[in-house]
């Protein structure tokens, strides 16, 4: 490696860099961090901020470094008169037609351009704005768009495009008519939008952000006269911390619990509870398949942004799909059924509010299929009627949105002690805990199909080969004495090539893994902003640390879970199971 690296200079320091890197990655290489909006390292760059600008001695005028490759004897100013005046112009005309509700803007400690605005000294409006836009487009149940924020700097596109395959939004309009739009300018809710959140967490400011829920969240806590449970998904352990402050990967599964009795819930639960459960459930299906013929490869349904994009791309496969609903919409059916009776309340005094890493779980809680509860209670007593539109999940919120939360309520994470969820929807095991990341649910179904055919214990339950940010995995297992071929898959452009196989009749496996977003929900769409590579590393080596300190790893030892069944539902794939735990899909028109 080191006979292929170039030398360059750099503010006058000699350097040797990697002539594939562009001059951003040079410089930071080199321990210099230029300024940028619009570049995103792994997407296409669309160059067009203006303000990661250097000076290179020879070049005519400034040179974009995003853009730019080093090339042998490359000397680069970094930082001079000419590029700071550069770089600051680029910002103020940016500004020029940015609103000024800095103060009240969801990503305001957030946000990159207030950043390097600040950096740069920019103090004042030097140039007047000239566009207008169109309100806020507030349809989508999972995202907000607002384009007096957007700074064209080209990344939710680019990430729609690329990374998810979408296509749901592009670039429309010339010149000052620029702007970034859906087919035929319709809401998102209207388009081709999965709801993953991907262009949210990648956006620079407030253009594009969660829709967020939290004040309907702490009125539910005030009212006397309700009980509000919470759930947490798996891999909100490994990234609230990190939105609050700390390091990436910091495990904080103890404190979340305590902050959130802290705000007032009154049960805090864990979805991990749910995960083990949607195991015995997608164990059972995928054994019941594989036996009796069923449609095959069977693929995991735990992703609503991966179930919105087969509606809406290859609705033709749905027979495909599981028919287990997600861990979140399992455990809203179980919270208002089974935990309800035990407690002693009523549907209609109950709240479930999810925390969720995922921008699509706030879709996903209003979908009609999702009021299994309703149906059960029902059953119970004919003549009752819901007070209130009613769903199985009242609310679901982002790791952002409880982070905002927390520092609301003057909060200090790092100081509180480590607790404990409650019983009996808080118990979960190791399996339960790898859900958070790319190829999580695979190996925990694995565990448990496995065992649960061999009737043995597994040697070595750590599936390492499915493990990895690998676009797709794959492996082979022999159970029960024949080999049952599996798939991993995470980011939407590259479910398409498992999807195209099966199109055509050529998909080898029995078992294939989805998950909508990179990294899987380590890097959810309602993740903290901005996530490298390094940090959903690190988030996904925090949830296989705790998998690996748990008493117990796999789902179908979670003795929770086996009192559910033995008090209430009686067993995998049963009546009361299919009644609550499962569900249908239908084509999605756009």
């Amino acid at each position: 490696m080191e006979e292929q690296l170039i030398e360059i200079t750099i503010d006058g320091q000699n350097v040797r860099v990697d002539p594939s890197a562009n001059i951003v990655e040079a410089c930071a290489h080199a321990g210099v961090k230029i300024p940028t909006l619009c570049y995103l390292k792994g997407i296409s760059q669309n160059a067009s901020c203006g303000v990661c600008v250097v000076e290179v001695e020879g070049a005519k005028s400034l040179v974009r470094s995003c853009v730019q490759k080093p090339v042998p004897g490359m000397k680069i100013r970094t930082s001079s008169p000419r590029v700071i005046r550069a770089r600051k112009t680029a910002v103020e005309l940016l500004l020029a037609n940015h609103p000024d509700d800095c103060l009240s803007c969801i990503r305001s400690d957030t946000c990159e351009l207030h950043t390097i605005a600040n950096i740069l000294e920019v103090r004042a409006d030097r140039f007047p704005g000239y566009k207008k836009y169109p309100m806020p487009d507030t349809t989508s149940e999972g995202i907000v768009r607002d384009d007096s924020k957007c700074i064209l700097c080209g990344r939710c596109v680019a990430v729609c495009e690329e990374t998810q395959g979408v296509y749901a939004i592009a670039f429309s309009g010339r010149g000052a008519r620029t702007r970034v739009s859906t087919f035929l300018d319709r809401g998102l809710a209207q388009s081709a939008c999965v709801q993953c959140g991907q262009c949210s967490v990648v956006c620079p400011t407030g253009a594009i952000t969660e829709k967020d829920e939290s004040r309907e969240v702490f009125s539910a806590i005030e009212d006397p006269r309700l009980t509000v449970v919470v759930q947490t998904a798996p891999a909100i352990r490994a990234s609230l911390g990190e939105a609050l402050g700390l390091p990436a990967g910091s495990l904080v599964t103890g404190q979340m619990v305590a902050a959130l009795r802290r705000l007032g819930f009154n049960r805090v639960f864990d979805t991990q509870f749910t995960a083990d459960l949607t195991i015995m459930e997608e164990g059972s299906e995928l054994l019941e398949r594989l036996s009796k013929g069923g449609t095959l490869p069977m693929i995991t349904s735990c992703s609503p942004g991966w179930i919105n994009f087969i509606e809406g791309f290859y609705p033709d496969l749905l027979s495909h799909l599981s028919t287990c609903k997600s861990p979140q919409q399992m455990f809203g059916s179980v919270a208002k059924t089974y935990y309800a009776k035990k407690a002693g309340l009523t549907p209609d005094h109950m709240r479930v509010v999810s925390i969720m890493p995922c921008t699509a779980k706030k879709y996903e809680a209003r979908r009609k299929e999702m009021d299994g509860a309703w149906g059960w209670w029902k059953e119970q007593d004919p003549g009752k009627v819901p007070a209130r539109p009613f769903f199985d999940v009242d609310w679901a919120l982002t790791t952002r949105e409880l982070a905002r939360m927390i520092k609301l309520a003057g909060i200090d994470i790092s100081r509180l002690p480590e607790e404990e969820f409650d019983d009996p929807l808080g118990q979960s095991t190791g399996a339960g805990t790898i859900f958070g990341t790319t190829g999580g649910v695979m190996e925990a179904a694995l565990r448990t199909v496995y065992e649960l055919v061999e009737k043995k214990p597994l040697e070595n339950i750590e599936f390492t080969k499915i493990r990895g940010f690998e676009a797709i995995k794959t492996a082979e297992v022999v159970i029960g004495g024949s080999p049952v071929r599996v798939a991993v898959a995470h980011g939407l452009a590259n479910a398409r090539v498992l999807l195209d196989e099966i199109r055509e009749g050529k998909s080898p496996y029995q078992f294939i893994e989805i998950m909508s977003c990179p990294g899987g929900c380590i890097g959810g769409g309602g993740q903290p902003v901005l996530a490298d590579l390094e940090k959903k590393l690190a988030r996904s080596q925090a949830l296989y640390e705790e998998d690996r300190k748990l008493a117990i790893r796999k789902s179908h030892e979670n003795p929770a879970v086996r009192a559910l069944y033995q008090e209430f539902l009686g067993k995998p794939l049963g009546h009361l199971s299919h009644e609550l735990l499962h569900t249908s899909y239908k084509a999605r028109v756009f």
